[in-house]
């Protein structure tokens, strides 16, 4: 028989990990607030739950893919959340990105109402979860990551154990400034190709297997190209991760001046009202900046 999982939270990242479980013969039960998001997993085969709780009832384990920390503590804690309906003993697989500490907090209330914990953030996007190739890092016990990392086997092709609860959102922050800078990067250079006649949709096969060929800048650089801003991500997700990846950086003493301008163009441009668009969508800060022909 196949495992039983419930999924909470079936947004664009939510949506694509249900979307591959349900098609690598996962038995799916999926809550989300919208129920057009939960109709389109419906529609690949899982099956619509009433409330957190219920999902939960009849899960083996529970992913969470959900945008802050208030949600989370609200899908588990809250009225009708996973710790009502769960079995003892259930594993919740945290796939949101939040606050290490935060995180140590949930993994101690949820042990409290007999449930396992693991963060367990992700990279890729959606793409990569369709395709069966997230990258995961986990935090927990390491009994409690291996059976994780069993439940997501048909949608990581790398997790990694980090270490104990908070250091798979540590290592979350760590990637986000990663791909933040390069995000940024990727764009700006976009930029500078389109004002210097260069076609930027080129650029990635020119540089492709020399030192500043990434994964970003061949998905994306074509992308920022031709203004794609298909939705896979959002900028103030993007903004939220930075500022976590401050807040640490003050809690360690780390100086991290590019992340703070980073950030900051984050910031601006969720401002102007790009929050909800994709990364793509950086190349919007130019736009602005730059007069009609």
């Amino acid at each position: 028989m196949s495992r039983s999982v419930a999924l909470i939270g079936a947004g664009a990242m939510g949506g694509a990990i249900g979307t591959r479980l349900a098609e690598t013969n996962t038995r799916l039960l999926v809550f989300d607030l919208d129920p057009a998001k939960v109709a389109v997993l419906v529609e690949k085969g899982a099956t619509a739950a009433t409330s957190a709780a219920s999902a939960a009832a009849d899960a083996d384990a529970v992913i969470l893919s959900l945008n802050s920390l208030r949600i989370v503590r609200a899908a588990i804690f809250g009225p009708a959340g996973v710790a009502e309906g769960a079995r003892k003993g259930t594993l919740i697989i945290d796939m949101s990105s939040i606050d290490p500490e935060a995180t140590r907090a949930l993994a101690a209330d949820a042990a409290a109402a007999g449930l396992r914990w693991v963060d367990c953030p992700l990279s890729g996007g959606a793409p990569k979860a369709l395709s069966g190739q997230l990258t995961c890092m986990a935090g927990g016990e390491p009994a409690d990551v291996e059976e994780a990392g069993a439940v997501l086997a048909e949608v990581a092709s790398n997790f990694t154990h980090m270490g104990p609860s908070g250091a798979g959102q540590t290592t979350k922050l760590i990637n986000q400034v990663l791909c933040g800078l390069n995000f940024l990067a990727v764009a700006e250079a976009t930029a500078l190709a389109e004002a210097a006649g260069v076609d930027a949709a080129k650029i990635p096969e020119a540089l492709r297997g020399g030192r500043a060929d990434s994964a970003i800048l061949q998905e994306y650089m074509p992308r920022f190209a031709s203004r794609d801003y298909r939705p896979t991500g959002r900028i103030d997700n993007m903004v939220k991760d930075l500022n976590g990846a401050q807040d640490l950086a003050r809690q360690t003493g780390i100086a991290m001046p590019m992340t703070v301008v980073c950030a900051e163009i984050h910031r601006l441009l969720t401002a102007v009202g790009c929050g909800a668009m994709d990364q793509a969508a950086l190349m919007e800060f130019w736009s602005r900046r730059t007069p009609s022909p």
